[in-house]
Order: structure tokens, then sequence, then C-alpha cells
């Protein structure tokens, strides 16, 4: 019998589904909605020391549908976390107190400043949270602090960022990628290289999402204006799977020991299942849960029990990573099969098709080609 309960980085977790940093985890109320629900684990709205810099608009968000309605792309302009440090600390302490066995990973994003990145991972991990995820990911707001993908697209300066918070961290260390770079295993690499325990990828892409033919300003729209934004849901899937393949790739090859939760608009056990074959620990999902609340994640576990229990596999790590050594290069694929069409021409050579290619001196070479047997 299948189970989905799995160890990552020393974190056991019911199942792999885990709760993406973002409004789904925005405070500590719907956090406990989420592990009622059976949700393996929650990463909380990404926080700093000080929220008064956060300030947030209405509207904030830009949805893309298909022609019958359905909601394919979410664009979003929001911050992080705009609630004091100090009432987050309560909370995640209360969240302790209430679901001691329950995996909160306290998401968090400072400044270049080493001693702000040391004192929110001395304070946070004294709550009792079970991880951390840095955030360097987030495409929008604040990037003249270097706070978010602006720190993110730079290895070296992520690099030392990791070495910052390593230096404290007494609990594993996830590093939030950015997909709004050229080679995201570059920076996989350079978090790992840092000391991080794992990498989440992807992060939101950046994006214009529309532009309102009636009114010609772009969406959402603020004031009449409007700035890029972070990408996600079920249109970035594609593109995540790609990135997250390139990640697992880097790990195998220079950090075998260490993990990567799978990001970018899953939605479905099958979602999972992919993310997972490509070489992930865990999932993450945002969006899917802002389309369709909190017990989405009872039907992704069926689902993804089914599968397991279809191919034989009884754990995660059964399939994890399966069909990576499905992908080669280009000029492979063509030789590949150019060997395969030439082993095929050379199977049915000789073989008769009409009366008329019947010969005598090969009678008995054709007759044996025409056997089963």
């Amino acid at each position: 019998m299948p189970t989905l309960a799995t160890t990552v980085d020393g974190l056991k977790l019911p199942n792999p589904f885990v709760i993406g940093s973002g409004p789904p985890g925005t405070n500590g109320n719907v956090i406990g909605k989420a592990f009622d629900e059976g949700w393996g684990a929650v990463i909380a709205k990404t926080i700093s020391l000080d929220a008064s810099k956060v300030i947030n608009v209405q509207p904030r968000y830009a949805r893309l549908r298909s022609d019958s309605g359905q909601i394919i792309g979410w664009q979003n302009i929001e911050l992080i976390s705009d609630r004091s440090f100090d009432v987050w600390i309560d909370e995640f302490k209360r969240l302790k107190d209430k679901y001691p066995d329950g995996c909160v990973i306290a998401s968090i994003m400072e400044e270049y400043n080493k001693d702000r990145w040391c004192e929110i991972v001395e304070r946070v991990q004294a709550t009792g949270v079970a991880a951390f995820e840095l955030n360097f990911s987030c495409p929008h707001g604040l990037p003249e602090r270097k706070m978010g993908s602006a720190m993110g697209q730079d290895c070296a300066l992520m690099e030392e960022v990791c070495r910052w918070v390593m230096s404290v961290a007494k609990i594993p260390v996830w590093a939030k990628l950015t997909p709004n770079i050229t080679h995201i295993d570059e920076t996989a690499i350079a978090a790992l290289r840092g000391g991080c325990q794992g990498v989440s990828a992807i992060n939101t892409i950046l994006s214009v999402t529309s532009v309102d033919l009636d009114t010609l300003r772009p969406e959402p729209c603020v004031e009449g204006y409007s700035t890029p934004g972070g990408y996600s849901c079920v249109a970035v899937k594609p593109i995540a799977l790609r990135m997250v393949k390139e990640c697992a790739e880097a790990i195998r090859a220079h950090y075998p020991d260490r993990s990567l939760s799978g990001i970018g608009g899953i939605e479905t056990g099958a979602d999972a299942a992919q993310f997972i074959l490509l070489g992930a620990d865990t999932v993450q999902v945002c969006t899917g849960v802002m389309k369709v609340g909190y017990d989405c994640v009872k039907k992704m576990k069926d689902d993804l029990l089914a599968f397991m229990d279809k191919h034989k596999f009884e754990t995660i790590s059964d399939f994890k990573g399966h069909s990576l050594q499905y992908f080669t290069t280009h000029s492979d694929l063509v030789k590949r099969q150019a060997e395969a069409r030439a082993a095929a021409k050379a199977k049915t050579s000789g073989v008769v098709t009409k009366d008329t290619e019947w010969h005598g001196d090969a009678f008995v070479k054709q007759s044996d080609a025409l056997a089963s047997n």
C-alpha cells in the first residue's frame, strides 16, 4: 500500500503537499485551516523585521482566462506581509502550541545587511518553527533595497547571504529561487554552496498579463496605472517543470544530499506527480488554493496515491527524479531515431509483402521472415 509520508531535510511530513508562501499563509488562522484540511506543511507569507515599509494597493491581481472562462494565469503585485514582526512572532508561538506536529516554515526576506538577516533568523527560530525559506525571488516591490529577486539574480550576493543565515540557523533552510534569470541551475548551486539544505523553484514570473482594450490601461489598474507583477497558475507549469528539471540535475551532480521543492501551476495530483518525477521532494501550491480553497489537497492526495498504486510505487522516493533519465540532447535524439529506423529497416529487409516478391533461391529465408516464432 503506497504512502505519502516523507522525510525531507529531517522534516517528517504526512504528505509532500505544502502551502506556498503567499496569501494562503497570511496569518495564524489560515495556517491552522491548512493543517486542519491535511496539508503536509505550510510556508507562511514572507515577513521582514520592519513591516512599515510594506504598503499594498487595491486591486493587486489580474487574471487570464481561457475562452471557456477558466482561470489559467494569475498576475499579482502583492508585497510581502504588512503585519508587524512582533505579531508574527506571537502567532508562530501559538501555532507551535496548537499544532505541535505541524510543520510551519517561515519565509523571510531582508535587505543586504548581515545583522538584519542574522537577527530575523535567530528571533524567528526561537518560536519553534520547523524551517526557513529565504525569499530571494519576489519579482516586484522593494528592489531598491536589493530585496527579493534583486538579490536572487546575483549569485555571489545570494551565496553570501545564505552563509550569513547558515551561520546562525539551527533548523533546515531552503532558498526560494527566481525564474527571472537565464540559468536557474547556477542560482541553485550558489544557494547550496552557501550552505542551504534545499532550494524551492520557481517563484512567479515577471509579467504583464493584459491591457484593457476599452480603457487602454494595463491590468491590474490602480488609479489608472500599473506595474509588472508576478505570474502564476497553470500557465506557468511548463516553464516551472523545465526549471525544476534543471535544478534537480544540478543537485544530483553537485549536492545529491540536498532537497528540492517544486512550485508552479500545481493544482492536481497529476501535476504533483510530474514535478516529483522531475526531481522534487515536495510540491508547493499557492494560487491553486486561492482559486478553489484549502480542501483541494484532499483530492490531490487521493490522485497522487492512485498514480503511485498504478505504477507500484510505495513511497515518494521510489519515483523522485525517475523521468530525468529520459532527457538528452537534440543531436542524441537525431542519432537515436536514425538508429531505430535503420534497425526497423533491417528487420523488415527481405520480408515478402506481395506474391511477386518470392524467389526460389531465398524461399526458406523468406518463409522464416514471415514466421512469428
